[in-house]
């Protein structure tokens, strides 16, 4: 019996014009990578120099490895170390399932009206620049004028020193960022969540299955591949703790604990002119957050059979 003969391929330029639609709307995305993250890549050469701004990549010298030694033996290190890492895992524990959370309870919503006002809402805080919602912090626990404090003399208990308590300032930090971006986090798991095949639910329905049932059997299972992917890429960002807040949170009280790496590269690299040695600190925690990518996106792959490649 005769094999049937296999399609010709299409030359490339051909399958290409057939997609011109989709290579066009893509064409932004290409060009905004390739300018803002690929580009910038080559100065990374600055941490393997002393880097001079008059003399240019060209003209300054070569040190080989001398900013990543002075950065390993800094005195704090460990204690850079460790401040950036539990404040990073601490924002991952809490802000990570806290937008799956609220979208699995909004899927529930079974009141249209309410849903869309209660999702409106719970975007607002992400329009907030970090300076904004700095400022409702100190308005809300200021000593002075605060309003926690003020009901609290008001009521015949004294006040609370929250700005200035070490052991208040990782709740607060992270708890800030929770309220920022738990609302917007949800879009995309709303997005996953309307395209579930209701026929899923009303057969588990006809089988008897509650809400609860149904949600941990059918909904989660639904979205895992969002849920690791989303995962996986926050796991690259995870020393990534932020400048902004961190600056205007941070006073001399609680010192000890807000000092992360990134205000310590603004106070020693950039306000000092050493272009170089911040090069170098940003390009060891680019190199952790590849190798978290890398090893979360292998285990994913392993135990779930998820994975963004």
């Amino acid at each position: 019996m005769a094999r049937t003969a296999a399609p010709a391929v299409k030359p490339l330029h051909k399958r290409m014009w057939k997609a011109r639609w989709f290579y066009l709307l893509m064409f932004p995305g290409i060009v905004y990578f390739i300018i803002y993250k690929y580009v910038p890549m080559f100065g990374l050469a600055m941490a393997f120099q002393e880097y001079s701004p008059s003399a240019g990549f060209l003209g300054s010298p070569w040190v080989g490895l001398k900013h990543f030694r002075q950065f390993f033996s800094y005195g704090s290190f460990e204690k850079l170390f460790f401040n950036t890492l539990i404040i990073s895992l601490q924002s991952l524990l809490w802000s990570f399932p806290a937008p799956i959370l609220l979208a699995l309870f909004l899927n529930e919503v079974r009141h249209n009206a309410y849903k869309r006002i209660t999702q409106t809402v719970m975007y607002l805080p992400h329009f907030l620049s970090t300076v904004v919602v700095c400022s409702i912090a100190y308005q809300l626990f200021s000593v002075d004028t605060g309003i926690l404090n003020v009901f609290l003399k008001a009521i015949g208990l004294e006040s609370v020193n929250i700005l200035m308590n070490e052991a208040a300032y990782r709740p607060l930090f992270v708890g800030l960022g929770v309220w920022q971006g738990t609302g917007w986090g949800t879009i995309i798991y709303l997005a996953a969540l309307s395209n579930i095949d209701t026929q899923m639910y009303e057969a588990a329905m006809l089988e008897g299955a509650g809400r609860w049932k149904q949600m941990w059997y059918i909904t989660i299972p639904s979205i895992l591949p969002i849920i690791m992917t989303t995962l996986v890429l926050r796991l690259g960002d995870l020393l990534d703790v932020g400048l902004e807040k961190t600056l205007l949170l941070s006073n001399a009280a609680n010192r000890n604990v807000s000092e992360v790496f990134d205000s310590y590269v603004y106070q020693r690299g950039v306000l000092n002119g050493k272009y170089s040695f911040s090069a170098a600190v940003g390009m060891f925690k680019s190199v952790v957050g590849l190798i978290l990518v890398v090893t979360a996106n292998w285990l994913s792959k392993k135990f779930t059979d998820e994975a963004i490649y």
